[in-house]
C-alpha cells in the first residue's frame, strides 16, 4: 500500500508593477497603496525638454521619493522624438502648446515596453478621473490606455473604483476593495490619505510643464516656424529675452548672470556672442546669422539692456568685431520681441 503524501506547496513569484512616478502627491500615494498590498514597485520618471525642473526639480523629487519608499527608480529622459510628437500631435492640444493626450500615450507606451522587459504584471499611475480637463476625463483615459498598448493592464489606484476592473484586479493580484474612488480637482481625499500615512513632507500638486505656459508656447511656435526644433533649441527657449529680426535670425538677451552663463554654454560654432564694451551688461546671442545687418541690429539690442542704455552711442563687441551703435528704442524692441 503506497504511503499518502501531502500535496506540494506551489511557490508564486511576487507581483511586480511599474509606476509612473512624477514625484507629485498623486503618484506618491499610488505607490504607497501598491506597496501596502505587498506589490514590488519599480518606478519610471520621465523628463522632457519642456520640464521646468532644475537640479532641484521633478527628477530630484522623484529620486527623493523613490529613496524614501525603498523602490527602484529608472530615469527616462525624452528627446528629439518627443519634440516631433509636440510638433505634430495626433490628438490635439490644450489651451497652449500642450499635447497632453499624446504626451501620455508617449510616456505610457515606454512604460509598457519597460514593464515587459522586466516581467512586470501591470503598470499604474496616480491619475485621478476629472482632475485634468484634457487628459483625465473618461474618454481620454480609455484612449490613452488603448493607444499605449496597456488595455486592461493600466491601473489607476486612486480612482480605480470609478473605472472598470483591470486584469490585475480580476486576477486577484490587486485587492480592488482597497482601491479608491477619488475624482475631480478637490484635494481633500488625497490630503486625508496624507494624514493616514503620517506624511509630513509632500509636494504641492502644481504641474511643471512649460507647454502650458502662454509665453513659452508663443516662443515655441515661433521656433518651430523657423526650423529651430532640436533639443538644444528648446534649452534656448527657457532662457532670456527673445527677438526675431527682419531677416528671421534670432537674438537672445540674458536677464541675469546665471542666464548669461547658460547662454554661453549653449552657443555653438556659427552662433555669435555680443557684449557691450567697458560697461556692465548682458550676454547677447545671435543665432542663425542671415545677413551682415543682423550683427548691427543685435548690437543695438545688446546696448539697450546694458548699463549704457542712456548713452547716444555704445561700443559692442560681436565675436571680435567692434560696433558703435545707438541702443535700440522701446518701439523697435516691441516690434521684434517674441
Amino acid at each position: 500500500m503506497s504511503e499518502s503524501r501531502e500535496p506540494l506547496a506551489v511557490s508564486r513569484r511576487p507581483v511586480k508593477a511599474v509606476a509612473l512616478l512624477s514625484g507629485g502627491l498623486d503618484s506618491i500615494l499610488a505607490c504607497r497603496m501598491m506597496l501596502d498590498q505587498g506589490i514590488e514597485v519599480v518606478a519610471v520618471n520621465f523628463t522632457s525638454p519642456f520640464c521646468t525642473c532644475t537640479s532641484k526639480g521633478c527628477r530630484h523629487q522623484a529620486s527623493k521619493v523613490a529613496e524614501e519608499l525603498g523602490i527602484t527608480l529608472k530615469l527616462m529622459p525624452t528627446g528629439q522624438e518627443y519634440i516631433e510628437m509636440v510638433k505634430h500631435p495626433k490628438h490635439g492640444r490644450g489651451s497652449h502648446m500642450n499635447p497632453c493626450i499624446d504626451c501620455r500615450i508617449f510616456t505610457f507606451t515606454r512604460a509598457r515596453i519597460f514593464a515587459d522587459e522586466i516581467g512586470a504584471d501591470f503598470v499604474f499611475s496616480g491619475e485621478v478621473l476629472g482632475e485634468r480637463p484634457m487628459s483625465q476625463h473618461m474618454r481620454a483615459m480609455l484612449l490613452i490606455e488603448e493607444k499605449s498598448g496597456l488595455k486592461g493592464r493600466l491601473l489607476r489606484p486612486l480612482t480605480a473604483q470609478l473605472l472598470e476592473p483591470t486584469e490585475p484586479e480580476l486576477k486577484g493580484l490587486v485587492d480592488r476593495s482597497r482601491l479608491k474612488s477619488v475624482q475631480g480637482r478637490c484635494r481633500q481625499p488625497q490630503l486625508a490619505m496624507v494624514k493616514e500615512y503620517g506624511m509630513t513632507d509632500y509636494p504641492c500638486p502644481a504641474g511643471g510643464c512649460l507647454l502650458t505656459d502662454a509665453q513659452f508656447s508663443a516662443r515655441l511656435k515661433d521656433a518651430f516656424a523657423h526650423g529651430e526644433d532640436t533639443v538644444r533649441h528648446m534649452q534656448f527657449l527657457k532662457v532670456g529675452r527673445h527677438f526675431r529680426l527682419p531677416s528671421k535670425a534670432k537674438v537672445i538677451v540674458g536677464r541675469n548672470e546665471p542666464e548669461n552663463k547658460q547662454l554661453c554654454a549653449l552657443v555653438q560654432a556659427g552662433e555669435l556672442v555680443l557684449e557691450a564694451e567697458e560697461v556692465a551688461g548682458p550676454v547677447t546671442v545671435l543665432l542663425s546669422l542671415r545677413q551682415d545687418e543682423d550683427k548691427r541690429l543685435a548690437a543695438r539690442i545688446c546696448a539697450r539692456y546694458g548699463d549704457a542704455r542712456t548713452r547716444a552711442v555704445v561700443e559692442v563687441n560681436c565675436a571680435g568685431e567692434e560696433f558703435e551703435v545707438a541702443p535700440a528704442t522701446e518701439e523697435e524692441l516691441a516690434a521684434l520681441r517674441v
